[in-house]
């Protein structure tokens, strides 16, 4: 590129961040790093409904989680579109001097019935050559010329959008208020854009936006739009019917890295056949020509696999630290003071090997934390009633007593021995006595556990189940 590019992200607070912009962010992000260029946040707050300070520092706080961080020298920003009011009327008022745009008094019920009466399908230019000038209640319309706009897109190639196909489109409300579309490209020339890379939904504008550009003067920006993401059934994700929000995946314990890299290959593969690659990757290939322009599957559970890959390349360390939080949330199933961060420690290498997020592991080890395991009554009736399961219970029970040992591989070994002189198969013999020391039939490799719970407290609940 002849001189370092300008990209930006505009989104609007809605209160939560939508991973599809998390990725549209990510996708600007990344080509802002490789050729040294900077990458505009403008927040657009026009609409005084979602102007809330909370809400963009909620976009600011997702970005920063998701790795664009607001100190970053590739960073520029928060800009806010309603800052820019003046160069917005300024711009509306060069079209209009300019005769790009003109004014028109049609009411909607008028344009309505216009098109009723005409056959056409909006509005049809009625007030193109009537030369009115601006009044209350009299919007600004650009004045559409012949012909044909074609947008140069990166990832679509050529898409060429027939003039006889949009209406003279409306710059100023009747009230004199932009309209985003005129805002959005003064914004765009104000702040120097270079690229503009964005969803496909916003394609059927872009001709309206470059007739703009060009109309004030200004060679449009290099456009891009990018796949939308689509659910299981192909629709468009909605937060009426999907989880979209970066921040709900971020507090079920996904982590920042693997959101990054499964969202950055929705529409886009990295080289090779491991779609898991480090951010340095990633920046150093990512090509918005190399993007496929088909929706892309957002597939939850693609996510939660990638995010199992990643708990797993995290230190030991690493990943106690990543639980914290989680251990000492206020909804933990134990008392605060009955948490022992040596025994998670103790435990951890084997909940990090079966972890795919980070909020499940409260619920993995809290039998280890709670006075008593919350017992799965069918699991325990359902167990016991297999032959021989009583006496391989008392029998674990006397066995563990007289070990002069207390590890995980004794443990093993013994309920193992008490298994075969009944006849059992090792599950069939350790089904007892993890339901009796958990609560239930699942959970973490059980002889670990019990090495944990030390000798004392295994023995007692093995008896508490046993008398009960």
């Amino acid at each position: 590129m002849s001189s370092a590019p300008r990209f930006r992200f505009a989104p609007s607070p809605t209160g939560y961040f939508h991973v599809g912009g998390a990725r549209t962010a990510l996708y600007n992000w990344a080509l802002a790093n490789r050729f040294g260029g900077t990458f505009v946040l403008r927040i657009e707050d026009t609409d005084e409904a979602r102007n809330r300070p909370e809400w963009t520092d909620g976009i600011i706080d997702a970005l920063n989680w998701i790795g664009i961080k607001s100190d970053a020298p590739a960073f520029e920003g928060p800009y806010f579109q309603s800052h820019y009011a003046e160069a917005h009327l300024a711009a509306a008022e060069r079209l209009f001097a300019a005769g790009a745009a003109y004014y028109c008094d049609l009411t909607s019920e008028q344009i309505q019935e216009r098109a009723k009466a005409t056959g056409a399908s909006g509005y049809d230019g009625y007030s193109r050559d009537r030369e009115l000038g601006p009044a209350p209640g009299r919007v600004l319309r650009f004045r559409v010329p012949e012909g044909a706009t074609t947008v140069h897109d990166l990832v679509r190639g050529d898409v060429v959008f027939e003039h006889s196909t949009i209406e003279d489109f409306v710059l100023l409300r009747g009230n004199g208020t932009p309209m985003f579309l005129l805002a959005n490209v003064v914004d765009d020339i104000e702040m120097r854009i270079s690229h503009v890379v964005r969803a496909e939904e916003h394609l059927p504008n872009t001709p309206k936006q470059q007739l703009l550009w060009q109309a004030l003067g200004h060679e449009p920006p290099i456009w891009a739009h990018v796949p939308l993401l689509v659910n299981e059934q192909r629709k468009k994700l909605s937060k009426r019917r999907d989880k979209v929000a970066v921040e709900q995946y971020r507090a079920e314990g996904y982590l920042a890295e693997a959101m990054v890299n499964y969202l950055m290959t929705l529409g886009w593969s990295p080289p090779g056949d491991d779609e898991i690659v480090p951010w340095s990757t990633i920046e150093r290939e990512f090509r918005l020509e190399d993007v496929n322009h088909s929706p892309a599957f957002f597939d939850v559970k693609k996510l939660t696999a990638f995010n199992g890959e990643y708990i797993r390349k995290l230190s030991i360390d690493e990943f106690i630290v990543a639980c914290e939080p989680f251990l000492r949330a206020d909804d933990v199933p134990w008392p605060a003071d009955r948490f022992d961060a040596a025994k998670f420690a103790a435990l951890a290498p084997v909940v990090q090997s079966r972890a795919d997020t980070l909020a499940e592991v409260p619920g993995v080890i809290d039998f280890v934390f709670l006075a008593d395991p919350v017992l799965d009554e069918q699991a325990w009736d359902n167990t016991m009633s297999l032959p021989g399961a009583k006496e391989v219970l008392a029998e674990t029970t006397e066995a563990y007593r007289q070990l002069a040992e207390w590890d995980a591989a004794t443990l093993k070994t013994t309920v193992e021995d008490v298994g075969e002189k009944h006849g059992l198969k090792k599950g069939k013999a350790q089904a007892p006595i993890r339901v009796a020391v958990t609560g239930r039939t699942v959970g973490p490799p059980l002889f670990e556990a019990m090495e944990v719970l030390g000798r004392e407290e295994v023995i007692r609940r093995l008896t508490m189940v046993s008398s009960a």
